[in-house]
């Protein structure tokens, strides 16, 4: 029991108002070494009250300290659900203390946030990147933090933050000087590496989770195919009738889907995820608190840290495709020793994520067979829902978000509309004149486009107006590449026939030169020539008559090698074929 523990009078006062009479199991290993200052390193799942932990543990320290020298305490969460449900119940737990609290967190305007800086405050509770932002503006001195809560480790490292978390653990006191107390609700290598790095011998204590998730949780499971997921979610609601039920799904998209054909269905319903305006999901959140909302989808990000009290029913629309998940999400109900159902959907989509959280929670969840009856018309089948799929924050690093802020912190300096951006002037070195552009010297400037062919797209515009337009934008020398192709065709055809018709002539002139010579010279000095001699220079003198037309160098080039015999396989002339002509004659 709370009374037992020697607690300060004010903080007692505030603990029994609040509905707490005897202590958690975490909340019982935590005091044994928490209340003496030394750290400690818990392992946890949701809804087992380790935020009365560590928030007992502060308030009874700085209970017993003078306000000049009150020790300062960080706490740092995943996201601003969670931020905002440890402020409120720190304020609720500490009513009675003169203890300075304030909440910070992306997606909201900085003003109202400086002010509280300004007044001057104990205990700071904030997200990851909104810490940064203050501690390199100078309105959060990390260094003067005497005491470290890290709260849902796991889920910092999955979200990203860890080199963020780093960076503020290094701008604080040595381990030594400080208190901390790590809270995850797994002890995987990376919580364990923090804690070793960072922390100065933590006593470890361990929940072991078949205690917080199995006793006190009905499971049910229901195969079914995804086309009749809706319909089997209306009969679970109609026959259980809930009185309040916190439905998970794997994607937002699938959670505004789930929301909106819940509300055709006649199920007053809304929706949760991270791409919501702060202030929609801080009013929706207080709405399901006080009960003004029974049902409320969300994704695992959003609900984490959110804290429903009495939640009749948690259904996994979507069966997680990490176990852990799963035990997150139906930590949501039966808290404090209290019962709550857990029902999941499994479909031919996520069905098989079955099977490791069986393995994680050391049991097999108890499959149930739907009659008919339990198969309800669903009125919204068929109809096509209207539903915007949120813009990609590719400027944004973090979830908790940073508005106009760079990762340096500083805000982004904008330009005022209508003014235009200052360019240096360029100096000219000291007695170098400057240098005139004449019309000449300078670019020709090409005319624009005729008015009329404007509005056209190049579809619409026939040839002459295509012509135009690529002339008119890469300049007056601009040919198609048809056109080009045919004018090289026709200057390489007129170039050809002009070097043949020089062979030509070359080679009648060397002809007649060489009758002529014949002509001249004596019969008696003119050797016999034989009948195949006169047979070669027949065809020779033929060939060369014959008009080279459209020969190409490849052409050539085969005409020019010697030809080849057809009896024995060799070029004539050779040595072979003059000793076969000696035997033949």
């Amino acid at each position: 029991m709370f009374t037992t523990l020697q607690l300060h009078e004010q903080l007692l006062k505030g603990i029994v108002e609040a509905g707490f009479s005897h202590c958690m199991p975490v909340q019982t290993e935590t005091f044994v070494y928490s209340l003496k200052g030394r750290d400690v390193f818990v392992q946890s799942q949701t809804g087992t009250g380790k935020t009365a932990a560590f928030l007992v543990t502060l308030f009874q320290r700085m209970a017993h300290e003078e306000l000049a020298n009150r020790s300062k305490a960080l706490i740092i969460a995943p996201t601003r659900e969670l931020a905002v449900q440890i402020e409120t119940e720190a304020n609720l737990l500490g009513r009675y203390l003169d203890v300075r609290i304030g909440c910070f967190y992306g997606g909201v305007t900085y003003t109202k946030q400086e002010k509280m800086l300004q007044g001057g405050l104990d205990i700071f509770i904030g997200t990851p990147g909104r810490l940064i932002d203050f501690n390199q503006q100078g309105k959060i001195n990390l260094h003067e933090i005497n005491i470290l809560v890290i709260d849902e480790a796991d889920r910092l490292f999955d979200m990203g933050f860890l080199p963020d978390l780093r960076r503020i653990l290094k701008k604080m006191p040595p381990r030594e000087k400080r208190m901390t107390m790590l809270y995850s609700a797994t002890l995987d290598y990376r919580v364990r590496e923090l804690a070793w790095e960072y922390m100065n011998d933590p006593a470890e204590i361990e929940i072991e989770p078949e205690q917080v998730t199995v006793d006190g949780i009905t499971h049910e499971l229901y195969h079914v195919g995804s086309d009749e997921k809706m319909s089997l979610l209306l009969g679970v609601l109609q026959r259980d009738k809930p009185e309040s039920a916190l439905i998970f799904t794997n994607t937002k998209h699938m959670a505004v889907e789930v929301s909106k054909r819940l509300e055709l269905n006649g199920y007053p319903c809304e929706y949760i995820m991270g791409d919501l305006p702060q202030q929609q999901r801080l009013k929706v959140i207080e709405g399901v608190k006080n009960k003004e909302i029974r049902f409320l989808v969300a994704t695992d990000v959003a609900a984490r840290g959110l804290h429903i009290d009495d939640l009749s029913m948690v259904i996994n629309y979507d069966l997680p495709t990490d176990p852990e998940s799963y035990v997150h999400r139906i930590g949501r109900t039966a808290r404090a020793g209290k019962t709550g159902k857990a029902i999941s959907l499994a479909c031919d989509r996520f069905v098989y994520g079955l099977e490791a959280i069986e393995d994680y929670i050391k049991g097999k969840l108890p499959i149930m067979s739907p009659d008919s009856e339990l198969f309800v018309e669903d009125k919204s089948a068929g109809q096509r829902l209207n539903i915007e799929r949120s813009p990609r924050r590719d400027n944004r690093s973090r979830s908790d978000g940073r508005n106009g802020r760079s990762n340096s912190g500083r805000p982004e300096r904008t330009r005022p509309a209508g003014k235009p951006a200052e360019r240096p002037e360029r100096t000219r070195p000291a007695g170098k004149p400057a240098e005139r552009r004449t019309p000449e010297s300078s670019a020709p400037q090409r005319a624009r486009t005729d008015s009329k062919n404007r509005g056209k797209s190049l579809a619409e515009m026939n040839e002459q107006e295509r012509l135009a337009y690529y002339q008119n934008k890469y300049g007056e020398s601009f040919t198609p590449s048809g056109q080009e192709t045919s004018a090289k065709q026709n200057t390489v055809k007129q170039n050809t026939a002009k070097q043949n018709s020089a062979k030509q002539n070359s080679a009648k002139q060397n002809t007649a030169k060489q009758t002529s010579a014949k002509q001249n010279t004596p019969s008696s000095t003119r050797k016999k020539s034989s009948p195949r001699r006169e047979k070669s220079s027949a065809q020779s003198s033929a060939k060369a008559q014959r008009p080279m037309q459209n020969v190409t160098k490849a052409q050539r080039l085969v005409q020019s090698k010697p030809p080849i015999s057809a009896d024995y396989g060799v070029p004539k002339k050779s040595i072979f074929s003059k000793i076969v002509d000696l035997f033949k004659g």
